[in-house]
C-alpha cells in the first residue's frame, strides 16, 4: 500500500499558497496600467477653454440670439474671417431675458430663463472654438434691467406704483426691475461669471439705467433710494459689477445713450457721463444718428448727417471724459440699419467710421437688429 503523506503534504502547501497569494492581492493597490503608481479617480471634467486677448482695436458686430441660434451665425463668422471685423458681441441674455444656453445659475433655473430654445454646449463649444481659431473675439452680451422674465417672477425686485404698490408697467405692457436692488445685477454678475467660463472674453452689459419714459417721475416710488439720485444708484452699481468682473481678470464694457456724451444730466435714466465713465473697462454710446432729435448740433435732421453728427458727439464724449484720470476708452456703436430717411447703407456707415477715425477713435461696434450688416462698407481682413 502506497503511503498517503506526500499528497497530504502537497495539498497544505497549495492551500498555504492560495491564501498568501489572496491575502496579496487584498492589500495591493488597483494598478493604474502605470508600474509603481497608485490608480486615482478620473476627472472627465473637460478644461476650460483658453481665454483670447481683447483686441487693440476692436471692430465687432452685434449677434441676437435667433442669428446666434441659427445658420446666421456662422455668415456672420464668414464675414468676420473676410473683413477686418475682429469681434461678435452676442447675446447672452436678451432684453426678454432669456439665456442662451442651458444655466447653471440657481436663479436662471428657478425661473426657466434657459428653457427656451437652449443652444446646446457642443453647438456653443464649436462657435467659441472657431472664433477662437480665426482670431475673432467674443463677447457676452448681458441686459440688465430690462429683463420682464425675471421682474415678473420676482415681482419684489420690480419697480412699484405710488398709487397702488403693484409693479410699474412700461409703454410695452411689460414690468421692468428696479435697478436698487443688488439682486439684479448680482444675478447679471453671475451670468457674467458662466460666461467668462464658457470662454467669452469680455462681458458687455446693456439697459444699466432706469426706464426712459417720463411718466416714471410721476407713477414710481423708489422704496430702497435713500436719498440717492439715480445716476448715484447706477455709478455705484457698476461700480459693484466692475469689482465682481475685476476678479475674473476679464474687461467690462457697458452700454449708454447716445446723447450722455453731450447732455450733462443723467436724461431721468441714471445715466449721466462723468459719474459712470469711470465704472468700466469700455464705454459704448449707442450713437445713432436716427436717435438724434431735429435740431441736435444745430442739424436739422441729424439722421442725414451721420458723420456731423458722431463728429459732434464724440468730440463731446473726449472733452467730457478729458479732466477724469480713469475714465473708460470710448468704443461707439454704429448705425448700420435705416430709421427714417436717408435710407442706410455703405456711404452712411463709413462716414459714421470716419468721424471716429478723425476723432482718434479707431474701435467701433455696428448695430442692426436682425445682424444683417452692409458687407460692402467692411475692409478686408489685411491680418488679425
Amino acid at each position: 500500500m502506497r503511503s498517503t503523506r506526500p499528497l497530504v503534504l502537497l495539498f497544505s502547501l497549495l492551500a498555504c499558497a492560495g491564501r498568501e497569494s489572496a491575502s496579496q492581492k487584498e492589500s495591493a493597490p488597483v494598478s493604474s496600467g502605470r508600474p509603481d503608481t497608485v490608480a486615482a479617480t478620473v476627472d472627465t471634467t473637460p478644461p476650460p477653454p483658453p481665454r483670447m486677448t481683447r483686441p487693440a482695436v476692436m471692430r465687432g458686430l452685434y449677434v441676437n440670439r435667433w442669428a446666434a441660434l441659427g445658420d446666421r451665425m456662422w455668415q456672420l463668422v464668414d464675414v468676420a474671417k473676410r473683413t477686418e471685423v475682429n469681434a461678435l458681441v452676442i447675446d447672452v441674455k436678451d432684453d426678454r431675458g432669456l439665456v442662451l444656453y442651458h444655466s447653471q445659475v440657481p436663479l436662471a433655473k428657478e425661473i426657466f430663463a434657459d428653457t427656451t430654445m437652449p443652444m446646446s454646449d457642443r453647438r456653443l463649444r464649436a462657435i467659441l472654438d472657431t472664433m477662437r481659431s480665426y482670431g475673432i473675439f467674443p463677447i457676452a452680451r448681458i441686459v440688465v434691467a430690462k429683463d420682464p422674465l425675471l421682474a415678473d417672477a420676482k415681482r419684489e425686485w420690480a419697480i412699484r406704483r405710488k398709487s397702488d404698490g403693484q409693479a410699474w408697467i412700461d409703454k410695452n405692457g411689460k414690468p421692468w426691475l428696479d435697478p436698487h436692488h443688488r439682486e439684479v445685477w448680482a444675478y447679471a454678475a453671475d451670468l457674467a461669471d458662466e460666461a467668462i467660463r464658457h470662454g467669452f472674453g469680455e462681458v458687455q452689459f446693456d439697459y444699466v439705467r432706469f426706464p426712459d419714459e417720463q411718466r416714471l417721475v410721476r407713477e414710481a416710488t423708489f422704496a430702497l433710494a435713500n436719498g440717492r439720485v439715480r445716476a448715484q444708484v447706477i455709478h455705484e452699481q457698476l461700480g459693484y459689477m466692475h469689482d465682481r468682473l475685476k476678479a475674473q481678470h476679464v474687461p467690462m464694457s457697458i452700454d449708454v445713450f447716445g446723447l450722455t456724451t453731450t447732455d450733462s444730466t443723467d436724461m431721468g435714466i441714471g445715466q449721466q457721463w462723468e459719474m459712470f465713465v469711470s465704472q468700466a473697462d469700455f464705454v459704448q454710446p449707442m450713437t445713432y444718428p436716427s436717435h438724434y432729435a431735429p435740431g441736435t448740433y444745430h442739424l436739422g435732421n441729424p439722421n442725414a448727417h451721420p458723420y456731423e453728427t458722431l463728429d459732434h458727439a464724440l468730440k463731446d464724449a473726449k472733452k467730457r471724459s478729458a479732466g477724469i484720470a480713469t475714465a473708460a476708452p470710448v468704443v461707439p456703436w454704429y448705425q448700420d440699419f435705416t430709421l427714417g430717411a436717408p435710407h442706410y447703407g455703405a456711404e452712411q456707415l463709413r462716414a459714421q467710421m470716419k468721424a471716429g477715425y478723425d476723432n482718434g477713435i479707431m474701435s467701433w461696434l455696428l448695430w442692426n437688429p436682425g445682424s444683417r450688416y452692409t458687407v460692402e462698407a467692411l475692409r478686408p481682413d489685411t491680418g488679425r
